[in-house]
């Protein structure tokens, strides 16, 4: 008996027919995903309209049941996926890294099956009632970033799917063979046309933005790149979902048990060696506990094992591209040429690979430096004194993007009151990025508009339909 290909095997292309893809840390060459053209798109589309009315008709609870044997596939394969994702885009297998990524993927495709959407009862007056119902749009276009892959396309697709939507998926180039191992799973419980992965160039991700034959585009990435979409939207007028850049601000108040946050900080600095959208990039820090946050940081910094993602232990990993270790390394340089002081790190770790870059932390900083006010996307924190909280808050709202931001304090309800005055989509409290699939999630400002999960993720791939009588 001849046992079953790996997903590896299943998706990848051969050598000269497709396009070569790196692993993060070591650049030696893991497979080869289909560059898929113009037309192949223009027949998923086509399938996912033909597929579309047949996956609508299934239902909810049918629709729910097949969501959940996906999760259930999901969590069987964990491991060769988290793998996979680990080579691919760089992130170890331990820590809040590729083996967590993975597994949030099975949480929230479970989510997406269990979230309770009843018609809502607007108005009722007597025999009078009006109801809102919600429907399936048709198909979603779903376009996504490199750093979290698998876990955001599920984000994207479990809640569209759930809803009676067919979709076309376009994974980043860096990390197509971790979204193809997922499409593969998904679809050998879903009917023909009902997803497509298409892993084509620049060219094809614009083709979607603009595509008559798509109803709603969901992107997450940048915020130019998000304008450029919302310009080619409006050829189609399709609905959008758009989780662009941050530039997350937490704010430590005064007289904080610098001992009882120091973890939680820094993994909100430094989760996925900070390639997160809404990872904290400023750090606002009162005069009374400056320098006790900038040595536990420091402290952290210095212990956390860096190195490549398959080897057991390591919790770090290397820029996934070229690309972002340079903008790192140009901006912490920046700041060292504007008279900050590097705590810790300021340098690349070419004894680990090509594109490591040390977890640093950068002090006696201020607005107006570019590591301040430009996401910096990578493990480089700049931490900034204040004295005033007003102050402090004024600054952190200043930034054009308003994704997340974070309060830190040992009174709770004053960090609350602090919370409130912050221009940011979520503000955590003592703590920073961490989700909830159960709780709506999205930007303000410059860094997008929409809601994912829970009920309003729902409602965000739904049409509403008002019934009154």
């Amino acid at each position: 008996m001849m046992s079953s290909p790996s997903l590896l095997d299943a998706i990848t292309v051969p050598a000269g027919t497709g396009r070569s893809v790196p692993d993060a840390a070591t650049r030696e060459i893991i497979g080869h995903a289909p560059v898929h053209t113009l037309d192949d798109l223009e027949d998923a589309i086509c399938r996912a309209r033909a597929a579309q009315p047949a996956w609508n008709a299934l239902g909810h609870a049918e629709r729910s049941r097949l969501l959940h044997a996906i999760a259930d596939d999901i969590e069987a394969h964990a491991e060769e996926l988290a793998v996979i994702l680990s080579r691919e885009q760089g992130k170890p297998l331990d820590g809040p890294n590729a083996r967590f990524e993975v597994g949030a993927c099975a949480v929230w495709t479970r989510s997406a099956a269990d979230t309770v959407l009843e018609p809502e009862t607007v108005f009722e007056d007597g025999p009078a009632r009006a109801e809102v119902h919600y429907d399936a749009l048709g198909v979603v276009g779903a376009i996504g970033p490199w750093n979290w892959p698998m876990m955001i396309t599920v984000w994207q697709i479990a809640p569209s799917l759930r809803m009676g939507n067919t979709v076309i998926v376009k994974p980043s180039g860096f990390t197509p063979l971790s979204v193809l191992a997922l499409g593969e799973i998904f679809n050998r419980h879903l009917p023909s046309g009902v997803l497509s992965v298409i892993t084509g160039d620049r060219e094809v991700g614009a083709a979607i933005a603009s595509h008559p034959g798509l109803d709603k585009i969901m992107f997450t990435g940048s915020t130019e790149t998000g304008r450029k979409i919302v310009e080619s939207s409006a050829r189609n007028l399709a609905r959008l979902t758009l989780e662009l850049g941050g530039n997350d601000a937490g704010i430590v108040l005064p007289d904080t048990d610098v001992s009882a946050i120091a973890e939680n900080l820094f993994w909100g600095c430094f989760i996925n060696t900070g390639q997160t959208c809404a990872a904290l990039k400023r750090l606002y820090v009162h005069e009374s506990v400056y320098e006790t946050v900038v040595n536990a940081l420091a402290d952290l910094a210095t212990a956390m094992p860096m190195g490549r993602g398959l080897d057991a232990g390591n919790v770090l990993g290397p820029l996934q591209n070229q690309n972002q270790f340079d903008i790192v390394r140009d901006l912490v340089d920046d700041a060292r040429a504007q008279g900050a002081r590097i705590v810790v790190g300021g340098e690349p770790a070419p004894e680990l690979g090509p594109l490591f870059y040390r977890a640093t932390v950068v002090a006696d900083i201020t607005d107006g430096s570019r590591l301040v006010d430009e996401e910096q996307f990578g493990p480089a924190i700049p931490v900034i004194k204040y004295a005033d909280v007003d102050d402090a808050v004024a600054r952190a709202n200043a930034s054009e993007q308003g994704l997340g931001a974070s309060v830190w304090s040992d009174d709770v309800d004053t960090a609350v009151e602090v919370a409130k005055r912050l221009q940011a989509g979520t503000v955590w409290i003592n703590q920073h990025g961490a989700l909830n699939p159960a709780v709506p999630f999205g930007g303000t400002k410059q860094s997008g508009y929409g809601q994912e999960f829970g009920a309003a993720g729902l409602k965000a791939v739904a049409a509403p339909k008002v019934i009154s009588r």
